[in-house]
């Protein structure tokens, strides 16, 4: 971009003319430069007045380039995650829902998760949490370790239409899948193994992409029909991103786009507590290089996990096969839930079906509003505080289920 203070080269007077008289310069503020920012997130804009005394001069003003408005369809993003699908990659190809442990009896690191394209987490017992993590098109050789079903992971996997991946678990979990027709596979060692490394104790239950897919060969488990979060493209959301840096630059506090509104802080650092464990508490760190949130524990250990390469290498072990890295979704939702003890004194019951309140993290800002899920297979919604449904940006998304004794802060 031209320097805009740059003046023309000065020319020369022709012979004869005389000077022209020179009014004085009138004292008092000029506008100087009025910039349109036009096309922002499809025909929204603002105006910038920058006022100057004749003395000053305009510094040179760089924005960031501005995509234009994407003509790409649905068709060519994944349903699960919002991203471009690869080549040859089908969005109908079968999911998985895998019920994955999170405590500090051997479930750490897990294996093959930064490969879930949404990942809930809940306390499963005891104020320890649990994810049940999705995945579409897997290539990782490990995956897991693989615990017990509760009945609330079940709804919220159901929108989903995913194989439930799981090992056993509570009652009423077990009969609503049993007579809900759902695609099961419970412990089965022709599809699971486990684990050599008797540090894991119970947590040593693994299965890999090549059995996944062969469990679906087998029982003609052929598609899913994944009714995904609403998503934004990721032109969109790029556009979303470099629309809240030009803002925040411009201290105008104008809503930028659909999601993201005037009460919503650009911010660095998230807590979710969900008690008083520091085991089980997380911070996220956004990372703008990456654009995405480094999970953390409360307790100073970043959330480490085997990303495992997608060679068939049999039944290994984690430990044997996978590279150490730290988790870092592209999006966190933090959603308030009602949470109590269950009969038997010792795990949770949380309210799946309902509204209550919601934190969304994505492209370096924070959005307040409002969570809905209709009834049982319904998606969950988010809505902002205007009643606009806020579409997240496309790639690996957390939703924390954050009990009403714990909080957010951010």
């Amino acid at each position: 971009m031209e320097n805009i203070t740059s003046q023309p080269e000065k020319l020369e007077k022709p012979q004869g003319l005389e000077e022209p008289k020179k009014e004085p310069k009138k004292k008092g503020w000029l506008v100087f430069l009025i910039l349109g920012i036009l096309g922002m997130l499809g025909g929204g804009g603002m105006v910038a007045v920058v006022f100057l005394t004749p003395e000053e001069t305009l510094p040179e003003i760089i924005f960031p380039t501005i995509p234009s408005a994407s003509t790409e369809t649905n068709d060519n993003y994944s349903n699960l995650t919002g991203l471009p699908l690869a080549d040859g990659v089908s969005k109908t190809a079968p999911a998985f829902c895998i019920q994955t442990p999170n405590g500090n009896d051997g479930a750490r690191p897990q294996s093959g998760l930064t490969e879930a394209g949404v990942v809930f987490e809940a306390i499963a017992e005891a104020g320890i949490t649990r994810f049940a993590a999705i995945y579409q098109n897997a290539n990782a050789a490990v995956i897991g370790p693989i615990r017990s079903l509760r009945i609330y992971y079940l709804t919220w996997d159901t929108p989903f239409d995913c194989t439930i991946v799981h090992a056993g678990g509570a009652p009423d979990a077990l009969d609503a899948v049993a007579s809900g027709g759902y695609k099961d596979m419970s412990e089965n060692y022709a599809y699971m193994y486990r684990g050599a490394y008797g540090y894991r104790r119970w947590n040593n239950l693994f299965t890999t992409a090549q059995y996944l897919r062969q469990f679906s060969d087998d029982y003609g488990y052929t598609s899913s029909n994944i009714n995904g979060f609403s998503r934004m493209t990721p032109e969109e959301s790029k556009r979303a991103r470099i629309d809240s840096t030009v803002l925040e630059k411009l201290s105008i506090t104008e809503p930028a786009t659909q999601s993201t509104s005037a009460t919503s802080p650009r911010t660095t650092g998230i807590g979710v507590y969900f008690g008083s464990s520091p085991t089980f508490n997380v911070e996220y760190r956004y990372n703008a290089d990456s654009n995405t949130y480094d999970r953390w524990y409360t307790n100073g250990e970043p959330h480490e996990v085997y990303k495992c390469p997608s060679e068939d290498y049999g039944e290994p072990n984690p430990e044997d096969t996978c590279e150490l890295t730290v988790m870092s979704p592209a999006v966190v939702v933090a959603m308030m839930v009602e949470e109590h003890r269950a009969d038997d004194g010792y795990h949770e019951d949380i309210a799946t079906v309902g509204s209550g309140e919601v934190h969304i993290f994505q492209n370096g800002i924070a959005i307040n509003g409002t969570w809905n899920k209709g009834s049982w297979n319904d998606q969950i919604k988010f809505y902002d505080d205007s009643g606009n449904e806020i579409k997240l940006a496309p790639g690996q998304t957390f939703v924390e289920a954050v009990p009403l004794y714990g909080g957010v802060e951010y």
